[in-house]
């Protein structure tokens, strides 16, 4: 059979009435906007403004944010046309399955894997830096060897934080839901707290020259692996600031917009997918576009981009320090610490509901789609994920991955703005509750945007990303083309006559 086989939109929708694989539709408008604001701010805000603005693009870090907003934007106009009309599990993975063919939503579920599973790890990781931040505040101090996996044996606050998480959301979505609704409002809090407060204290001077001119970048000594790929591709020379600074900046901070796309995988425990989940995705990301250009603004105002130091894990809280404002550090590592339980919780929320999704269809083994009788969620996978990120947060360190997700979520975002335009021509029939304006077009900006932003990352993360990649396609030729439910399709029902039906339509 055709490894571009395609299951169809009504098949996976039937799929979501299967009596123990259904899950429990318990979400609101609300819900999946706090679900999206809460995982997009998260360490981006935190740690990325320094970084960034240090090393790439200056003052003009907010344009650096815009820039990442409009290619989530246009992404997100795509998601919420699929998402409303195919309101199953899985994102883009479900996505791709429908109009690009098994193979490729195979990839999409793989690349899913590595956004979600690494990201939510990273965070945790993260979450236990600040966690030992807060500590200190209070004189306590836990030993190195229980601190950090990467001078000590084990991270055991982010093996702890993973682990709880997991039973989070075996619990219940709602659950999970309401316990991120009451975490999501402290860290807006203390994210108004920096805006407001710092706007007193900006030296408007530290903004001049808002683009710096652009300049050669510092030898790292690692050619191709630690430049933007472009600079290899056209054989420029490796430069920081100016235009091109801004852009590449782009491509860091796109790490600070990831978690949008987890709206479009909880459409399956939606009330209403077709109005509430265009609301969810585009609202969550037009709030925190605004939120984080005001926060890079604060920064680099209260700052001169000069003075940072773009190794900081902290430069919010020195910003404010050298500032004079004292109290502001401690408001800040309390709610990074808070917020970072979030944004792990929703990243592993997305990955058990990725892999839920194709389990069910067989590409992964049936028995871990299974769902709890009681809660309504898919237990099984959701352990298996919590176990996973809790194994790399406690021993791994992750800081040599973090552009592994930008990567894996533009690619993503590039093949569902093509499987758009493809639903929109295969079957033009499909109830869509919402249509993305102008599809063509914005699809086509969409899909060059990303791959464009994609260029602008490392040599060494191409790599990285080819040999994961790799792995996924050994996997599918070994298990999950032969266990696809297209390929031995249950017995009652015809799950590979899709396009038959629709030469026939």
């Amino acid at each position: 059979m055709s490894l571009f086989r395609t299951k169809s939109v009504e098949q996976s929708i039937a799929d979501t009435d299967e009596p123990d694989h259904r899950l429990r539709k318990d979400l609101s408008a609300l819900d999946l906007t706090v679900f999206g604001v809460g995982v997009i701010i998260g360490a981006g805000i935190f740690v990325l403004t320094g970084t960034v603005a240090a090393s790439n693009a200056g003052p003009a870090l907010a344009l650096s944010f815009v820039i990442a907003a409009v290619a989530c934007g246009l992404a997100a106009l795509c998601y919420a046309e699929l998402a409303s009309t195919v309101p199953v599990a899985g994102s883009a993975y479900t996505f791709s399955y429908a109009t690009l063919g098994e193979l490729v939503a195979w990839i999409i579920g793989w690349d899913l894997v590595l956004e979600f599973t690494v990201g939510a790890a990273a965070l945790s990781t993260g979450f236990s830096a600040y966690l030992q931040e807060v500590l200190s505040i209070v004189d306590i101090t836990l030993p190195t060897q229980i601190a950090s996996a990467a001078d000590g044996f084990i991270d055991l606050p982010a093996v702890v934080i993973a682990l709880l998480v997991t039973f989070l959301l075996i619990r219940g979505t709602k659950f999970s839901s309401r316990f991120n609704q009451v975490v999501v409002a402290l860290k807006l809090v203390v994210v108004a707290a920096v805006i407001v407060v710092g706007i007193a204290h900006i030296d408007v001077s530290n903004w001049t020259p808002f683009i710096p001119d652009a300049q050669p970048a510092p030898e790292s000594g690692g050619g191709f692996a630690d430049v933007p790929l472009i600079t290899s591709l056209l054989g420029l020379e490796p430069a920081v600031f100016g235009i091109a600074g801004v852009i590449s900046g782009a491509a860091i901070v796109f790490f600070a917009f990831i978690g949008f796309d987890i709206v479009a995988t909880t459409a399956e425990e939606t009330r209403n997918p077709q109005r509430d989940v265009p609301i969810g995705i585009l609202g969550s990301l037009a709030i925190v576009t605004v939120l984080y250009a005001a926060v890079s603004l604060v920064v680099t105002g209260l700052r001169s981009y000069r003075d940072i130091d773009p190794d900081s894990a902290a430069p919010l809280a020195d910003a404010f320090k050298a500032s004079g404002v004292d109290w502001m550090p401690n408001l800040i590592s309390i709610g990074a610490c808070i917020g970072l339980v979030v944004v792990a919780m929703i990243l592993m929320l997305g990955q058990s509901r990725v892999g839920f999704a194709m389990a069910r269809d067989g590409l992964l083994p049936r028995a871990l789609a299974k769902v709890h009788p009681t809660w309504g969620t898919p237990y099984r996978i959701t352990i298996l994920t919590g176990v996973a990120v809790a194994a790399m947060a406690g021993f791994i360190d992750l800081s040599t991955l973090a552009h592994l997700v930008n990567i894996g979520t533009l690619f993503a975002f590039m093949l569902v703005s093509i499987g758009v335009v493809v639903l929109r021509r295969t079957r033009p029939d499909l109830p869509r509750g919402f249509r993305t304006p102008a599809a063509p077009v914005v699809a086509a900006i969409s899909t060059l945007m990303c791959f464009y932003l994609m260029l602008n990352l490392t040599g060494d993360t191409w790599i990285r990303f080819g040999v994961w990649m790799l792995i996924g396609f050994v996997v599918y030729f070994v298990y999950g083309r032969r266990h696809s439910r297209l390929q031995a399709a249950v017995p009652g029902t015809d799950l590979s006559a899709d396009r038959g039906r629709r030469a026939g339509t």
